[in-house]
């Protein structure tokens, strides 16, 4: 059993009972006609009674649109069921809802220091309705698609409005994509305009797009480019319609919304594409929209008047749901480039400036900072600071640690876990519940979730809580995919979730529930490790080699040898650090110790660099396929293909 018991956090009784989820549940309970003494209660009320509940969701997060009483359907297959069936919304009209003061923030800009920038509702509401106005020009239309390659500025939410305001489809990534990775994605789904940024900046140094733009111009020739000018004016170079001129007109005329289905799509979101060519994830209009409510104001306890921030790039799925922030009436507070640049105080300067409600990053961000010695609540008031949120990776013991010992001591902090595939979350923060070391606080409301056996077999039913295995969700949610791009016959969409228990959403997650009933992610199932027939999750060694100072991060694969698997660590050192046998034994020691003889691996290596999806993921499984003399398919789907060659023929 692999289980942290370290309470860090204990929310005081003003806390629950102010708690937009304890609000909550008292409505839900009216409606229900029973009472919910406490979360777990709730969670089960919520997949009980799952109509109820997402019609409450909706009426308590003020959702507007043309509803009815068609609230949920049930199909022959979980991908069949259906909520609000006979409902329309427009995603974008529900972002501007709750911001009725002309002259506030609605979007804050930086980056790494400079292009400081302030929009306030009227300007926003200003450049969405040119950005529509050019649209229709084109000939773009509701259901077409539109694309953009471009920074996490304010340009890109405007556009992203524009889009959706006339119930078109959003698919983004960021500029440091090749050309080869974008089409690859944007080849599959044919966007009738793309949006791209003519620069951007990342660790001290500008980046120019000028030959991106125009390759891309020459490989697809029959789309519009909208060149967004990221320092300055635009210097557009060959085919290109510049951002700076689109906002010029002045239509006098409010902002039309168009409503369409509740399930229309709204987001297409890509699979890394480590694989194979990425697969094309499209997410409904109000699905993305009723889950991400829930998530911000139940689940983090946000609300009108908070300040949002999290630190995301437009590849990253933590971009669309930090965008539908703006539906609670917080600003976006946007920030673009390096989180180290133009020093390792840039993020906590620009949260405390703005008085951020909310933190979100990644778990490698704050292990980063660990390593740096830093200790920013000696310098900063963090006083408004609500809720800090983890993802990307298991967040350890030691990251939950360092956030309540040297951020701050009363801060909610949620490790979260989901994915592009539900654009959302499984398992993720609850304000009203404690917070232990280690583990992820909650399932999800409204997500019928277990942990199966390899055999299907319910864990947790069967009371064997400690023993890990499958994350999986039995029933339908409404941030379901509402299927894949070009997959009319639905069979890629089954074989993505659906093979491995019939009817049942496998996740992929590799996952275990405490006796707090929280859960430990332990990695992703295809990374498991099974030496001598043991299944091993990575991030179960990863916890215990990030607790050393001399190793900066690590990946862990399994080699196929002698007709078992042997387990090897890979590792990053420190600068100016080697890995001497009396290093390898230190990491072994502090693997057994931590986890169990058989966690051990059989060979540790030093390399200089570790393989990286765009979103900043470790990719286990390339690094894998390389050791043992496979190919990688996909190299343009990695942030640093380059460091790939440090595998070849290493072991």
């Amino acid at each position: 059993m692999t289980e942290h018991t370290k309470l860090l956090y204990t929310p005081s009784h003003k806390t629950v009972r102010d708690a937009n989820i304890s609000v909550f549940k008292n409505i839900f309970a009216q409606k229900i006609g029973y009472d919910l003494p406490d979360y777990q209660h709730l969670h089960t009320a919520s997949v009980r009674h799952k109509d109820i509940f997402w019609n409450c969701v909706r009426e308590f997060c003020d959702v507007v649109g043309d509803f009815d009483d068609n609230i949920y359907q049930a199909g022959q297959h979980i991908t069949q069921d259906r909520f609000f069936h006979t409902s329309c919304l427009n995603y974008a009209e529900n972002l501007f809802h709750k911001f009725d003061d002309d002259n506030a923030d609605m979007l804050v800009f930086t980056s790494e220091g400079k292009n400081n920038a302030r929009y306030d509702v009227k300007t926003v509401k200003n450049q969405t309705l040119c950005i529509s106005e050019y649209l229709k020009s084109t000939g773009f239309k509701t259901g077409d698609v539109a694309a953009a390659i471009m920074p996490n500025m304010p340009q890109t939410v405007i556009a992203m409005l524009g889009v959706t305001a006339l119930g078109g489809v959003w698919a983004s990534c960021s500029p440091d994509f090749g050309v080869d990775s974008i089409l690859d994605r944007f080849g599959q789904i044919h966007p009738k305009v793309i949006f791209i940024c003519d620069s951007y900046r990342y660790n001290h140094k500008i980046i120019d797009m000028q030959d991106k733009i125009q390759s891309l111009a020459d490989k697809i020739p029959d789309v519009h480019f909208v060149i967004v000018p990221f320092d300055g004016d635009n210097n557009i170079k060959g085919r290109g319609v510049s951002y700076s001129n689109i906002i010029k007109n002045d239509y006098n005329k409010p902002l039309e919304f168009v409503r369409v289905p509740f399930n229309s799509p709204l987001f297409i979101m890509f699979s890394s594409g480590t694989t194979g060519v990425p697969k094309c994830i499209v997410h409904g209009v109000g699905g993305t929209l009723l889950q991400h409510l829930k998530e911000h104001q139940l689940h983090c306890n946000l609300s009108k008047g908070d300040r949002f921030f999290y630190y995301t790039t437009c590849g990253w799925m933590m971009w669309n749901w930090s965008v539908t922030a703006l539906a609670s009436g917080m600003p976006l507070l946007l920030y673009d480039g390096s989180p180290f640049a133009p020093n390792e105080n840039i993020l906590f300067d620009y949260i405390t400036q703005e008085q951020a409600s909310i933190f979100g990053t990644s778990a490698k961000y704050i292990d980063a900072v660990r390593k740096l010695g830093m200790n920013p609540k000696d310098n900063y008031d963090f006083s408004h600071l609500k809720i800090m949120t983890s993802t990307g990776s298991p967040l350890s013991p030691e990251g939950f640690d360092f956030v309540y010992d040297v951020i701050k001591s009363d801060i909610h902090l949620a490790s979260i876990s989901g994915g592009t595939d539900i654009i959302s979350c499984f398992v993720l923060g609850v304000p009203i519940l404690p917070v232990y070391a280690g583990e992820i606080q909650a399932f999800g409301l409204g997500m019928d979730m277990d942990i199966f056996s390899e055999s299907g077999e319910s864990l947790i039913q069967n009371n064997k809580n400690y023993e890990k295995g499958e994350l999986v969700c039995k029933s339908a949610f409404p941030s379901m995919p509402i299927g894949f791009w070009n997959d009319d016959d639905g069979l890629k969409y089954h074989k993505a979730y659906f093979d491995k228990f019939d009817n049942i959403w496998s996740h992929g997650d590799f996952a275990q529930m405490t006796s707090h009933q929280g859960v430990i992610i332990h990695g992703r199932s295809d990374a498991i490790l099974n030496p001598g027939g043991v299944r091993i999750g990575t991030a179960e060694i990863y916890r215990q080699v990030e607790k050393l100072d001399e190793v900066l991060e690590s990946v862990c694969i399994g080699q196929n040898w002698n007709d078992d698997v042997r387990v090897i660590l890979f590792v990053k050192l420190r600068e100016n650090m080697e890995l001497s046998d009396e290093l390898i034994q230190k990491i072994k020691t502090e693997i057994r110790n931590g986890t169990t003889p058989r966690h051990v691996p059989a060979i540790i290596k030093s390399v200089p660099d570790i393989p990286r999806t765009k979103s900043g993921k470790i990719t286990e499984i390339a690094v894998r396929d390389i050791v043992n003399g496979g190919m990688v398919k996909n190299t343009g789907a990695l942030s640093n293909p380059e460091s790939l060659e440090y595998y070849k023929n290493i072991i």
